[in-house]
Parts: C-alpha cells; structure tokens; sequence
C-alpha cells in the first residue's frame, strides 16, 4: 500500500511504515485519522523515547499523578505493536495468543515500554471506545446461541482471557439478556488484559491511559468513568489517565 504521506508530518521514511498492517495505513487516509494524529503527535516528543515525568506533569482530563511507583522512567513507543525501526513489540504476539486466541486481535493504539513500566494508550480522536461487535450482529455466543454457529466467548471461558479477572462485569449473559457490561467494556476490558499479561510477562507496572480530544472527552467520559469504576485492581485504577491532545503538543 502506497504511503500516506500527505497526512505524516514527521518521520515518513521511516522502517515502521513498512511493516505497519494495511488496514492501519489505511487508517492515514481518512480526513479524521486517529493513526496519523497519534503518529504525529508521539512522534514529534519522542525520539527516541520519552520520559514518563514529563507526561506526568501534564494535566490530565481525569487522573493523578500521585501515585506513581518510580515515575523516573523513560518509554519507548510502540505504535500499533512496533517501534519506528519496523520491529514487532517483544512478547506481543505471545500474549494476543493467549488473551484472544484464534480470532480477531486486539490493536492496542500505542504502548509507553520502559525499564520500570509498560502504558496501554486508547487514542480517540472522533469514535467511541469499541463495543461488541458480535452483540450488535446479534451473534453473543450466550445471548445469541441460534446465530452464533456453535461458536464461544473466550471471554467468558478461558482463564486468562476472562474479563471478570480484571474488570467487575456482572454475571454471565445469557439468552435474554440486554445490553451486557462485556459489550459496553469490550475494547478498554481487551486493552487491560493485554496489557496486564504482556507487564507481568515482562515485570513491568501495569498502567491503562487514553488520549482524547477536549471536544471529544465528554462523549467518552460517561464509559471511562463506568469502565474505571469497575477495575479490580485499586493500583491499576489509581495509575489510569485521559490526557488531552492539546496537553501532549502545549
């Protein structure tokens, strides 16, 4: 696939654009690109890395600084699972196997990897947190069982890829059941999973942030809130952060 370079300030001869799936190069293309806003954004700050001190000094949307375990750290960006020389995040592949198996993987935006921490970044620019796209088709495995193909949810069976080991969503949906938490959670509840296996597979702290637009959190804030509200984990809640696009170019 052809570069999208009209919508890459910086850095478009780099190694990564060689690598990076066609669907997120596609991504580029689109007048709104989310891809090419955290590209260009992550891109300018960190060469090659960036200090952890430095983002926690900005002003989140929601969030603290407070507690912070060895904040003096320096991350490495990840873009879609690779660095900017083109090569694939250590262990990443490892950890989709075993969060989600054979089916669609999760593509976390952005990770922060560093000596003492690892970050998962959602970075929204005009879309939502993503939902359940097998609910919305009517094809929930448990809600669903006539349209689902005999298919199950991995959410709901396998150990390590069950959401309940993370996040407080209920119990089990079943036929009849509306609107289910599992749904509503799906990407950030993904996003955590992973990013919890990958920083224990490499003794790293665990944090969950996004990067929102100002116009754009009010939208968001309703399912970030529900979403923190529910994560089992009181140190992994007190580390989450929303931090504006315009905080991260000030």
């Amino acid at each position: 696939m052809k570069l999208p370079e009209k919508r890459i300030w910086h850095g478009s001869e780099e190694a990564i654009f060689k690598a990076l799936p066609a669907n997120v190069l596609a991504n580029f293309r689109n007048q709104r690109s989310e891809n090419a806003l955290l590209w260009n954004t992550i891109y300018n700050i960190a060469r090659p890395r960036i200090q952890l001190l430095s983002l926690l000094s900005l002003k989140p949307l929601w969030g603290t600084r407070d507690h912070f375990e060895e904040p003096d750290d320096e991350l490495k960006p990840f873009f879609w699972g690779y660095d900017i020389t083109g090569n694939r995040m250590s262990g990443l592949d490892e950890a989709l196997d075993e969060i989600d198996g054979p089916g669609p993987a999760t593509e976390v935006d952005l990770f922060l990897f560093g000596d003492k921490h690892l970050i998962a970044v959602e970075a929204k620019h005009t879309t939502g947190f993503g939902r359940c796209g097998r609910y919305q088709q009517s094809r929930c495995p448990e809600i669903h069982p006539e349209t689902a193909a005999g298919e199950t949810c991995r959410y709901w069976e396998e150990d390590l890829a069950k959401f309940v080991g993370a996040i407080k969503v209920g119990s089990r949906p079943e036929v009849g059941s509306k609107a289910p938490l599992c749904s509503r959670h799906y990407q950030l509840g993904r996003t955590m999973l992973l990013g919890m296996r990958l920083a224990a597979q490499h003794e790293r702290i665990f944090s969950l942030w996004a990067f929102v637009s100002k116009e754009g959190w009010r939208s968001l804030e309703l399912d970030w809130l529900d979403f923190a509200g529910r994560v089992l984990d009181s140190n992994i809640w007190r580390r989450m952060r929303v931090i504006s696009w315009a905080a991260l170019t000030e």
